[in-house]
């Protein structure tokens, strides 16, 4: 089983390695050490995968990825955060730096494998989160779940079953209502970025996705004629896509429309500027 570079004592006590031995390896750098009882191999250049592998090896058996690293590994949300996360059975203890969920046992479904890391079931994952997070982050976690073909309302709706008296459980249910009603249609992430970007900021939500003289735009504030296009190089490259981005501009400013271009590094980059810019054409 792939561990991503990182590898715990008592497993090289069972390959039949002694105590000198391994000490004999690490004072030769073919072992670093990361946490208690647990070693990079090779160098100390471990990616993150291996950082969770390590964290979840120095917490003992039992012991998975959990809250945000786990949504991570299940790529239904990104996370930057330094700080991993573990759910060990009581009363063990993680490793130093690291942030410990402790409970009483898993249920097994409530436990997966992902990449040759013990991590927290997708359903278990979402309930987690929405501890953590606003009840809008939990729905773009469920629709990412959904894109992905991971998502199982079966699962959830059993682990909200055995879950009562959890503070994730109301959020999570406010998420799937607004799920289970009409939301509006969004093609990419971008567009949802920019539903959470007018929120933020006190704009009124546009309409996403909706035909303009022939064209589909991606939000439109309708009253105020304006027109917003979230560009994206990889989508708009090649003299085809130049050629009919233009042609779709000309007719929208021939039609009165004001057709404002945001691309993600400014809406990330320069919230203020951009959210100004609305602002003074809505």
């Amino acid at each position: 089983m792939s561990q991503h570079g990182a590898v715990a004592h008592r497993q090289l006590v069972r390959g039949g390695l002694r105590a000198g031995a391994i000490q004999r390896l690490i004072a030769a750098g073919w072992l670093h050490p990361l946490h208690k009882g647990v070693y990079a191999v090779g160098h100390r250049g471990i990616s993150w995968l291996g950082r969770c592998s390590a964290v979840v090896l120095a917490s003992g058996p039992g012991a998975v990825l959990s809250h945000p690293p786990a949504a991570g590994l299940w790529e239904v949300r990104r996370t930057s955060s330094p700080v991993l996360h573990v759910t060990v059975p009581r009363p063990r203890h993680g490793p130093r730096g690291v942030k410990v969920h402790r409970v009483r046992s898993l249920h097994p479904e409530d436990v997966a494998e992902i990449d040759g890391i013990p991590v927290t079931g997708l359903a278990r994952t979402l309930l987690d989160n929405a501890e953590l997070l606003a009840i809008r982050q939990t729905v773009r976690m469920i629709e990412e779940a959904e894109r992905r073909l991971v998502f199982d309302l079966g699962a959830l709706e059993r682990l909200l079953a055995r879950s009562h008296g959890r503070h994730g459980v109301k959020p999570l249910l406010a998420a799937l209502a607004q799920l289970n009603g009409e939301p509006a249609r969004v093609n990419s992430d971008w567009e949802r970025d920019l539903i959470d970007f007018c929120d933020d900021h006190d704009i009124p939500r546009p309409e996403l996705n909706v035909i303009v003289k022939g064209y589909e735009v991606d939000a439109l504030w309708r009253r105020a004629k304006l027109i917003v296009e979230l560009d994206s190089w990889s989508h708009h490259r090649g003299r085809t896509a130049f050629e009919n981005d233009r042609a779709k501009l000309a007719t929208l400013q021939l039609a009165g429309y004001v057709v404002l271009p945001i691309t993600w590094r400014r809406l990330e980059r320069e919230p203020e500027e951009v959210a100004r810019q609305i602002k003074l054409l809505v």
